[in-house]
């Protein structure tokens, strides 16, 4: 059973890491934010934070390492959305 936590944590680690690339890439290239919350992505990378250091807290590396990653690319998108409004 362990085996199987060990790789289900893996697994949502790493959709939870990639799921902002297409994003973040698209977003980059465009330079189009229209459309895109920036109270959502304030809010998620907040999350994001409290995981981080939750993940601390529990001296889980998984935490730690995949939600910093999807924290970097959510950066991405929240920086670009600020930028897009000033």
């Amino acid at each position: 059973m362990h085996i199987l936590g060990e790789f289900l944590g893996y697994l949502a680690g790493i959709c939870t890491a990639i799921v902002f690339i297409p994003q973040s890439i698209e977003t980059l290239k465009t330079k189009n934010v229209q459309g895109l919350s920036l109270s959502t992505y304030i809010i998620y990378n907040i999350g994001m934070v409290s995981w981080i250091l939750y993940g601390i807290y529990l001296h889980s590396i998984q935490m730690m390492i995949f939600n910093s990653i999807s924290l970097v690319f959510s950066l991405i998108i929240l920086y670009m959305i600020i930028k897009a409004k000033k």
